[in-house]
């Protein structure tokens, strides 16, 4: 079996990649740059996990996507949101994450994506793509969902003539159990980027940065990121 990637360097994508390769060949991994605030970081750390694994790595660029999206992820003059560990909990306002998921909402961005890496999956005769989407995530991301999965590969089987599969190995799994798969299968995590910013160093209060960290917190690890970024 062999597949195409898609790589944003993010902790789910990274852990997903690792977990798919420990039962394909994964031919290649894309990243894609439409102008997002943290582009050049994940671009950067994507080159470096593609050459830890020795895959081939491309970066697609649609800049037209960017072009269209007023959300926080591209526009500048929008503040992206912050996010407190007692705002993602469970007995918090569920509105408070749905207001912080409209504002980093980019308009049908998984599907422009699955559909490019579809493209190059038939292509290149590979049987699946590899995405990181979660349970976790599903839950103000509609687009990270089993139901969304199912409703691509129905998709899909009409728009590839070797019906290509998306494939979600994480499709189960909150933070903490990305952590631990991530973990136990040598994912290498310390250069997975997930903060909405492209600073040096993660900002810590986005919501992707709280989601991540209450990941590691209740794995009961130190995020291996950060770890790095101290020596």
């Amino acid at each position: 079996m062999s597949a195409i990637s898609l790589l944003s360097s993010g902790l789910d994508s990274v852990a997903a990649l690792t977990l798919a390769k420990e039962q394909m060949d994964i031919e290649l991994a894309l990243t894609f740059d439409y102008g997002q605030r943290s582009s050049q970081r994940e671009i950067e750390y994507s080159k470096v996990i593609c050459s830890h694994f020795g895959i081939e790595h491309k970066v697609i660029t649609i800049n037209w996507l960017g072009e269209i999206t007023n959300t926080s992820l591209v526009n500048r003059d929008v503040d992206v949101p912050e996010l407190t560990l007692e705002e993602i909990s469970d007995s918090a306002d569920p509105e408070i994450t749905k207001e912080s998921a409209k504002s980093v909402w980019v308009p049908n961005r998984n599907g422009v994506m699955i559909n490019i890496a579809a493209s190059f999956a038939e292509s290149l005769g590979c049987e699946y793509v590899i995405v990181g989407f979660n349970g976790e995530e599903a839950a103000t991301f509609p687009d990270n969902s089993f139901e969304y999965v199912q409703a691509m590969n129905n998709c899909l089987s009409y728009s590839t003539r070797n019906g290509v599969k998306v494939l979600a190995p994480l499709i189960e799994f909150n933070k903490n159990g990305i952590v631990r798969e991530a973990l136990r299968s040598g994912a290498p995590i310390e250069w997975s980027w997930s903060c909405y910013h492209g600073a040096d160093a993660p900002c810590g209060v986005c919501e992707s940065c709280v989601r991540r960290a209450r990941g590691f917190a209740e794995a009961g690890v130190e995020d291996p990121l950060l770890a790095r970024l101290k020596n």
